[in-house]
């Protein structure tokens, strides 16, 4: 999404300025070139967009249901976990059932100091 949404942003926010100008001063090879550039671009993502929108109607509805019901149970669980990058990744079980495990703790005398030199 953020990949589709970058490019309209720069277009939009480049075009804007092109029309507060006079229409009466020809626009430069660049500027021409420009908006060539960011038509074939409308032009190549249009049915990307297009999918996109029919997608997001078709699973709108079942993503809210989605958040309506699991929302206050995530949020209950974000709000006891303090720090995300002590945990490991989700392991999904052979049954079904999904093991988060916290990240081992280093010891003190473990970590390498970070003042000794590195041989190469």
């Amino acid at each position: 999404m953020k990949q589709i949404a970058l490019p309209l942003l720069f277009a939009a926010l480049i075009g804007a300025p092109g029309h507060a100008q006079d229409q009466e001063q020809d626009p430069s090879l660049m500027e021409q070139g420009l908006e060539l550039f960011f038509e074939g671009l409308r032009d190549e993502m249009s049915p990307a967009l297009d999918d996109l929108r029919l997608l997001a109607e078709e699973f709108g509805p079942a993503m809210q249901g989605f958040l309506q019901e699991m929302g206050p149970a995530l949020a209950d669980i974000a709000s006891q976990v303090e720090d995300w990058s002590t945990y490991e990744m989700p392991e999904i079980l052979p049954n079904g059932d999904i093991i988060i495990r916290k990240k081992p703790v280093q010891d003190e005398s473990e970590q390498p100091e970070s003042g000794g030199q590195t041989d190469i």
